[in-house]
């Protein structure tokens, strides 16, 4: 299994990692890092601990945010999806009203030629 060097916080930490998740497993020690540079910028240094609890925090509610945001987004599709069905349903009715009307029409015009042409007399 490969193995991975990150910093976090200025620590070294060595990490396993599935085949190809490398830079995955970096890109995410990244970010964290990142977040406990926010939280080090904003309250200043209030100790390890305290500044990992809050980015942890952080990215926890962020990922509370998308999922959210996610739910909202898969049932939104769902509804267009359901509404897409049901219009599908309804120009398939419309087209069937249309093409009785067509026949209808074409049997009336027949009609109407037929009476138009003078029958043979005998």
């Amino acid at each position: 299994m490969p193995q991975v060097n990150v910093m976090i916080s200025g620590k070294a930490y060595r990490m396993a990692c599935g085949e190809g998740e490398e830079g995955h497993l970096e890109g995410l020690a990244r970010f964290y890092d990142d977040k406990i540079g926010e939280m080090r910028q904003a309250f200043g240094e209030i100790g390890d601990m305290r500044l990992h609890v809050m980015a942890a925090l952080m990215v926890a509610d962020e990922v509370h945010e998308l999922k959210q945001r996610l739910a909202k987004l898969e049932a939104d599709l769902a509804a267009t999806q359901g509404n897409a069905g049901v219009a599908d349903q309804r120009l398939g009715e419309v087209e069937d009203r249309a093409a009785e009307a067509l026949v209808a029409a074409a049997e009336r015009i027949e009609g109407v030629a037929r009476s138009l042409i003078p029958t043979a007399v005998g």
